[in-house]
């Protein structure tokens, strides 16, 4: 019986096989592809960060709507609330990941929010993170 023993995503092995479409959509008439399942799994992660609820027209309760939280008055008690929200939401829609760490940074003198997310893909050992601003 092997101990530790990590899953890699069948699809990882195929280098030329793409598993999902990379953010920023930035490329001139085609959108650039993604070929590892970390680099999915962001993309979807910040996708997700993003997109508010109602953005979706046949999923319109996706989305971390974070826009609601924009005009907030920052202070402990709101960005614990958001830190709340987000750990929830993320436990809701991705399954396949275990938040490590989720910091929430407030700058009131900038009106800006970081949100820093550390994350490990289960059964894979792949760690990664994400930061995002709001400002």
């Amino acid at each position: 019986m092997a101990f530790g023993a990590r899953n890699i995503f069948p699809i990882d092995t195929q280098p030329g096989t793409a598993v999902g479409v990379s953010i920023p959509f930035n490329n001139n008439s085609v959108f650039f592809s993604t070929y590892t399942t970390q680099d999915a799994i962001r993309n979807n992660l910040i996708n997700f960060f993003l997109t508010n609820k109602g953005d979706i027209y046949l999923n319109p309760d996706f989305g971390a709507n974070l826009r609601i939280f924009i005009f907030e008055q920052i202070s402990s008690n709101s960005m614990d609330g958001l830190k709340e929200t987000v750990q929830s939401l993320i436990s809701q829609y991705f399954a396949n990941i275990k938040v490590n760490n989720l910091n929430i940074l407030q700058s009131p003198d900038t009106n800006e929010v970081t949100i820093q997310l550390y994350y490990t893909i289960i059964n894979t050992g792949i760690t990664d993170q994400i930061q995002i601003s709001f400002t």
